[in-house]
């Protein structure tokens, strides 16, 4: 009978420029194991990596924090507060405060946002970088800005950042968000209560999450101003070094392959992974495929 994956434990964590994040950890039994941080997107949390870090247990260490905004760990009120740099700051503290480098950053939608800035700025701090479903900002720019079909599929952005977005998903028991995720069959009723456990929490909650949006420039232009049309992202700024596999579910909705079109270009170190029958959800449709992934890119022991 094989033995039982180790209890995911909840550790705060204070940062030192005065930020909490409430972080989700499991522990490999081998101190000297190799330590894999995970970063989540939205609408989600940090437990939507549970069962990967309970299937990678035996082999490495695993922390995913709630980014700032999210259930448990701070979350400014000022949207000004969720701007890139913010984001990326914060998990610059968290690893080094773990001990840098990691051996691997894991990091899905929003969370890949934050992760392929922070591996451009500092590739110091992880060995290697794992993307799952989340556009590079350069080619998610050219996109936004030349391909209608990827303007339609991100239109969703622009309800996101109104101000009554959050009551209007709030409304009939979150209806809105579990359309957005789809009743697929990894969502048992086990974990709708925990989304839906995220989603209303009074710290935390959606505000927070949806400030993401509010202070992002990068989606669908509605007027000829908008910060789209004018933003520049100088290829230094964006520039990834650090080795890179990008694992990709080719049938979301909302992120469509076409933002893989030239992406070495800013990825020069790139390993590109499509899977055909999965969507942006692939973490809880396909766990098992991504920790082989995942453990494909760890040190041998």
């Amino acid at each position: 009978m094989s033995a039982a994956p180790p209890a995911v434990q909840q550790r705060p964590v204070q940062l030192s420029h005065g930020i909490d994040l409430a972080c989700r950890c499991v522990d490999a039994p081998n101190p000297q194991a190799p330590r894999v941080l995970y970063l989540h997107g939205f609408p989600e949390a940090a437990f939507v990596w549970d069962e990967l870090m309970g299937l990678l247990a035996p082999q490495a260490h695993g922390v995913a924090p709630n980014l700032r905004g999210y259930i448990g760990s701070s979350s400014p009120v000022e949207v000004a507060a969720y701007r890139p740099k913010h984001l990326v700051a914060d998990i610059v503290a968290l690893i080094r405060q773990l001990g840098a480098p990691l051996d691997l950053l894991v990091a899905h939608d929003w969370g890949g946002a934050v992760a392929w800035n922070l591996a451009a700025q500092h590739p110091e701090l992880m060995k290697h970088l794992l993307i799952i479903n989340s556009p590079h900002p350069a080619t998610f720019l050219r996109e936004l800005r030349n391909n209608p079909a990827q303007q339609a599929a991100s239109a969703y952005m622009n309800f996101l950042c109104r101000p009554d977005a959050g009551a209007l998903l709030a409304e009939n028991d979150f209806a809105r968000l579990f359309r957005l995720i789809g009743s697929m069959h990894w969502l048992t009723p086990a974990l709708r209560a925990q989304y839906r456990a995220a989603w209303s929490h009074p710290d935390g909650g959606l505000e927070g999450a949806l400030n993401y949006y509010r202070a992002s420039p990068l989606r669908p232009a509605l007027k000829p101003d908008d910060a789209l049309n004018t933003l520049d992202i100088p290829d230094a700024a964006v520039t990834v070094t650090v080795p890179t596999t990008v694992l990709w579910g080719e049938r979301d909705i909302a992120l469509l392959p076409a933002l893989l079109d030239g992406l070495e270009r800013w990825v020069p170190n790139l390993q590109l992974q499509r899977v055909p029958d999965a969507t942006h959800w692939i973490v809880h449709e396909q766990p098992a495929l991504v920790a082989n992934v995942v453990r494909g890119l760890l040190p041998m022991p």
